[in-house]
């Protein structure tokens, strides 16, 4: 009954509401229209968020959510009205933050605070940026069909697990309620969102989203925690609403960066750049989805498991693989060249600096890695918590040694002169000899300059291990990332390679650095003993009888010749194909061209000796 039923009225309800909302939005003339700045390409209704409002208030009233909880339910009917405003008369961003600033006031009034610090005022300053943050955030990635309703779903599944021992009759209790009736909307509104949407909740939608779970979340936590929880109390929402905080975070830094203003719309959200290197709208959407559900399991465990170390690893790996996924997603070009040029005066010179320190992110990457590895390290040699807290003292002493190996170590050896785009095998071996000499360096400080002879060696070799995998897949990442979502291509011509010898690696990376307009298919190869293996990943389809079949089929569009030797013969037959079929054909060839002719070295003069009489 918590949950259940009113849910199940709510789900029902909104299936049944939004298909109205529709056609009231369709009559009343207000539908989102195609913009430069929008994704979408045709007008769609708007008022899918009046229909999730109808039914969360209506079921709150109905299962006396409303009596029970009137600050949460009136403050999110307020923040309902200003997004509803903002859709019909189209608000200034200035008066929507305002309005927004004092609904959140109203929550910390009546004594909804986050709790994270001790400091009240301090706690009440964080508590409204975390309403008005969250509010934002899920507007702003309300941007693709079935984006916003599906991660509001995930992290409010989360959400919901971490409050669901509520004590009956309780202030959670219906807390709870009130969480499972605007989810079990959303999903009646999702129904008819997902690609291709036929009607949009707009921002009265995510603002009454966004808000409600910034006020859930200030719910969870009232008791103030102690120094040992704090982590798991701040980390577990983050987890859970890391996807919209990350889209938000990325998208306002790449905006002040490139000299926009943060608030203007624009087509540079995550799942645009995902859209722009190739995936298709649906997986692009997916994708995020998928990366939400990480999220919020990692959320739940860190809320319920916080003084789990390996809990606590995983959520951290999570964070720093975020952190270097925005920064490859923060190299994909959107915005237009040009116009990026006329806004270059506006950059600060601040900003332009920190555009050529890279390599700062890179080496304090590495710090985190190290400590990271080194604690683990430690505790997957002493699993018992009681041997790992007595030697926890050396840990401490020893961990400035580490870190300051580690890194004189890398510096040493060339590991900050790589790019990350080109990571191949001569720069793991780079990076194995800084973890090497790092790790050496250290054990023979501490060992002979601090004579810490009771220190345990065994962990210097996790520890090693654990950072040449850690640092080789941070360096890896961009090139694995890239070549991933090359796979994923939905959209392109679809290309064949001709040739699974040794031209066909330039082949494939000529192909993928076109953008997003090939998708390749496979190989072609004329030696039957490399039919059916793969080839970088692609599988070989089989010989020229494959290759046929492939073209009468219309299966694939363009054919690139990677063989270095093919008989006059077989080259004629393919064009003539490949002509009666409209299918591209072209020839991959590298050969150098001499600019400047090397100088002959000149011959050596001859020498004649005379004989001189004396």
């Amino acid at each position: 009954m918590t949950i259940l039923l009113p849910g199940a009225v709510a789900f029902l309800l909104s299936l049944a509401l939004v298909p109205l909302a529709r056609v009231v939005s369709l009559r009343l003339g207000f539908m989102a229209a195609p913009r430069e700045d929008r994704w979408h390409r045709r007008p769609v209704a708007l008022f899918g968020g009046v229909a999730i409002a109808i039914t969360l208030f209506l079921c709150a009233v109905v299962f006396r959510v409303a009596a029970a909880v009137p600050v949460l339910v009136g403050s999110a009917a307020l923040v309902f009205l200003v997004g509803l405003v903002d859709d019909v008369l189209s608000l200034k961003p200035a008066t929507k933050l305002i309005a927004q600033i004092i609904v959140a006031s109203i929550l910390v009034f009546f004594d909804y605070r986050l709790n994270w610090v001790t400091s009240t005022t301090l706690d009440m300053l964080l508590t409204l940026v975390w309403v008005v943050g969250l509010t934002n955030a899920f507007n702003l990635i309300d941007n693709m069909d079935g984006l916003c309703g599906g991660i509001a779903l995930i992290a409010g599944v989360a959400l919901l697990i971490d409050l669901l021992p509520g004590a009956a009759g309780s202030r959670a209790f219906f807390e709870v309620r009130y969480l499972a009736i605007l989810l079990a909307a959303t999903a009646g509104f999702l129904v008819y969102n997902v690609h291709p949407a036929s009607i949009f909740m707009g921002d009265s939608g995510s603002l009454l989203l966004g808000f409600s779970f910034a006020a859930v979340t200030l719910s969870a936590g009232r008791q103030t925690p102690g120094r040992s929880d704090i982590l798991s109390i701040v980390a577990g929402p983050v987890l859970v609403l890391l996807i919209p905080i990350f889209d938000t975070t990325l998208v306002t830094l790449s905006r002040w960066v490139s000299g926009r203003r943060a608030s203007q719309g624009g087509r540079d959200h995550s799942s645009h750049r995902l859209v722009a290197i190739g995936l298709s709208e649906r997986r692009a959407v997916v994708f995020l989805w998928m990366l939400a559900a990480v999220g919020a399991v990692l959320g739940v465990g860190v809320g319920n498991f916080g003084q789990k170390w390996s809990v606590l690893l995983a959520a951290a790996a999570f964070l720093i693989a975020m952190v270097m996924f925005a920064a490859y997603l923060a190299g994909i070009r959107v915005y237009d060249d040009a116009d990026a040029r006329a806004r270059q005066g506006s950059l600060t010179p601040i900003v332009v600096e920190f555009m050529h320190k890279r390599r700062v992110a890179e080496v304090l990457l590495d710090f985190c890695l190290v400590v990271m590895c080194y604690y683990a390290a430690y505790r997957m040699r002493f699993e018992d918590p009681e041997e790992f807290m007595r030697n926890f003292s050396m840990f401490t002493k020893s961990l400035p040694v580490i870190v300051a190996a580690q890194m004189a170590a890398f510096f040493a050896v060339g590991v900050y002169r790589g790019v990350w785009r080109h990571f191949g095998m001569m720069d793991t071996i780079v990076v194995a000899r800084g973890v090497f000499f790092g790790a050496a360096a250290a054990l023979i400080v501490i060992i002979g300059g601090f004579h810490f002879f009771a220190y345990s060696r065994t962990v210097f070799a996790i520890y090693a291990v654990l950072l040449l995998i850690a640092v080789t897949l941070s360096r890896a990442s961009f090139r694995l990332v890239g070549e991933f979502m090359q796979r994923q291509r939905h959209a392109g011509r679809r290309v064949v390679v001709y040739g699974a010898g040794d031209g066909a690696g330039l082949a494939v990376r000529e192909l993928s650095a076109t953008g997003a307009d090939t998708r390749i298919v496979g190989f072609i190869d004329d030696d039957p003993r490399k039919a059916g293996i793969r080839v970088m990943g692609y599988p070989v389809l089989g010989g020229y009888s494959a290759l046929a079949v492939l073209i009468n089929s219309a299966s694939i569009e363009s054919i690139v010749v990677s063989a270095r030797t093919m008989t006059p013969e077989r080259l004629h037959n393919l064009e003539m194909m490949c002509s009666e079929h409209s299918v591209e054909l072209s020839r991959l060839r590298v050969r150098l061209e001499p600019l400047v002719e090397a100088a002959q070295p000149p011959k050596p003069s001859s020498v004649h000796l005379r004989q001189v009489s004396p």
